[in-house]
């Protein structure tokens, strides 16, 4: 990087999808969408994701942007058509915006249909016009409550004003806006119909999330599950929800609300799990590719981006990692599984 610009490779520049064709998993599902986490670290310490006193990554184990830019590209090249950047918070990441701007090229060569990042809002006031410069053009924001007291309890370092003020910022840029709630047992249950009320009116879609079995937090996750498929039969009592097939690339299954006029998602990868239709693969900002967010095998993208200027190994290190993506996950949250199902926070695999 030169003055906080990426200095891309010539062949990372080219941008097109190599003659073999898409990435198939061993059954049959085309993997065209990819996370990435940009950083490990977050302004933020959400109760569900993380603990208070977090020991983060030596940064010579994060990957430098040169190398997100020649990982993220390869995948572009293999047929990869979104692509989200996560955290972490990816806002707090130094240079990010150098990032984003450089991956924006393969959306002005048609290589990339997406580019987009999920983000706690603190700093969008900042880069909100920027990032639609670049070529984003909706972001996933991450609320859980709109009352200011709760939000601080919930996020620990959280400001609801100052993520208000970043959504206002994001609206005026351009950007279109889904709010993604986590539904916590006790926490913010009732008010998710307030919170589906406020989306809608303000244009936004909504997406809520059951709780997942990542790391060791400081609590009981036992405590904290609502199962989705009670939420949405409460709602059915107030509501008129209809199915429809709308998809934005990733998990959620949608209904319109008849009286909001708006979109509501569910993401249940506890009560009704969605990895007949995974299309997608996580990359850590250490470079460790995973194939699934409910398993712990991955694959280390880091040793052979580091070992050749060429990408060879790096392309023969994802296709052996594809060919043996799993059917899907084993989350399990109980109170005789009291540990989590997978280790390391959702903050390192990206959110």
């Amino acid at each position: 990087m030169t003055d906080g610009k990426i200095v891309v490779p010539a062949q990372a520049a080219i941008g097109q999808v190599d003659a073999q064709g898409p990435m198939i998993d061993p059954f049959g599902r085309a993997v065209t969408y990819l996370r990435v986490s940009v950083t490990d670290r977050c302004d933020f310490r959400c109760v569900y994701c993380m603990a208070e006193d977090m020991t983060f990554l030596p940064k010579r184990e994060v990957l430098s942007l040169e190398e997100l830019d020649r990982l993220c590209t390869a995948f572009i090249e293999k047929g990869v058509r979104k692509l989200r950047l996560t955290g972490g918070e990816p806002l707090v990441r130094k240079n990010i915006m150098g990032l984003i701007r450089s991956l924006g090229r393969h959306l002005d060569s048609g290589a990339l249909e997406e580019l987009t990042l999920t983000t706690n809002g603190s700093q969008l006031s900042r880069y909100a016009q920027e990032l639609y410069d670049c070529g984003v053009r909706r972001i996933n924001v991450s609320i859980d409550t709109l009352d200011p007291q709760k939000f601080k309890a919930v996020t620990r370092w959280g400001d609801l004003g100052k993520v208000m003020d970043g959504i206002r910022a994001a609206t005026a840029a351009g950007l279109q806006i889904k709010i993604n709630m986590v539904a916590l047992k006790d926490v913010n249950e009732h008010e998710i119909v307030t919170m589906l009320k406020w989306c809608h009116e303000h244009g936004h879609d909504l997406t809520l999330i059951e709780t997942m079995p990542l790391g060791e937090i400081d609590g009981d996750r036992t405590d904290q599950y609502l199962p989705l498929s009670t939420v949405r039969a409460r709602l059915a009592d107030e509501f008129t929800l209809t199915d429809i097939p709308y998809k934005t690339g990733g998990p959620a299954r949608y209904v319109t609300i008849e009286e909001t006029g708006g979109r509501l998602g569910f993401i249940t990868p506890m009560t009704h799990n969605f990895c007949e239709s995974c299309n997608r693969v996580r990359v850590t900002c250490t470079g460790q590719l995973y194939m699934c967010l409910g398993q712990e095998d991955m694959s280390d993208l880091r040793a052979p981006l580091r070992a050749s200027e060429g990408n060879d190994l790096l392309n023969a290190a994802i296709d052996e990692a594809i060919g043996r993506k799993p059917k899907g996950h084993d989350f399990v949250i109980d109170r005789n599984r009291n540990q989590p199902a997978v280790s390391r926070h959702m903050s390192v695999t990206g959110g």
